[in-house]
């Protein structure tokens, strides 16, 4: 294989529907020696090698923007695939079914439970916002080098809430314990953001970049996605 070749079979791509920090996730890529390019185009993610979803902002204005440009379903098909998927922050919380921020909206139905606001003593500030442990609950290929007890970059005032605890891979504490991060065969997503999160969430891009397009889980039954 050529190196063009290689480089285009190991090429991330960024979904972009204007409302994440597209830059700083593809400099985090190229920092851990990885390709990443950034697209809207409906063909190139439904047709990408691994995708990213990152985000920042409103639950509803995001779907809203996911809709208009038409990226639900190649998202959601690309998932179905079993190729390598990254969700981070507010792109986490778009694969669940509905979110509750400023009324209630369908989120893309990846998985199964919602999205909800901190409701924490006056002690706790919201957002949540800076660093935080991190705590294992389950294994995940892109954790294998993330030490336990690792700190991360949080920014968010609502946190996901599975239906099924089992796909909980990583929780945090703020005033109780909240899903910090879920797997599902090759679906992974991160309340926090690793581009942010300096030697512990470039490990977990560089685990990312790494994967091949296998499934990592063969012993999780997954469904498929609704659309």
């Amino acid at each position: 294989m050529t190196d063009f070749r290689r480089q285009t079979a190991n090429m991330i791509t960024i979904v972009d529907y204007q409302m994440g920090n597209l830059r700083s996730v593809q400099k985090g890529i190229e920092r851990v020696g990885g390709q990443a390019k950034i697209s809207s185009d409906p063909q190139e993610i439904a047709s990408a090698e691994k995708l990213i979803l990152p985000g920042v902002g409103a639950f509803g204005d995001a779907m809203a923007e996911i809709r208009r440009r038409d990226l639900a379903a190649p998202i959601i098909d690309f998932i179905n695939s079993d190729r390598p998927f990254l969700g981070i922050c507010l792109g986490l919380q778009l694969l669940f079914d509905r979110g509750y921020e400023h009324g209630e909206h369908q989120g893309l139905g990846v998985l199964a439970g919602d999205v909800v606001r901190f409701d924490l003593p006056s002690t706790y500030k919201v957002p949540h916002m800076g660093w935080n442990t991190v705590t294992k609950r389950a294994a995940a290929p892109i954790l294998a080098d993330t030490p336990e007890n690792s700190h991360f970059y949080f920014v968010h005032s609502y946190y996901v809430r599975p239906a099924d605890p089992a796909i909980i891979a990583l929780e945090c504490d703020y005033g109780g314990e909240f899903c910090a991060m879920v797997r599902k065969n090759n679906l992974f997503a991160t309340q926090f953001h690793p581009e942010k999160s300096q030697t512990n969430g470039l490990n977990v891009l560089k685990a990312f970049h790494h994967m091949n397009g296998n499934r990592e889980d063969s012993q999780s039954n997954a469904e498929p996605a609704k659309k």
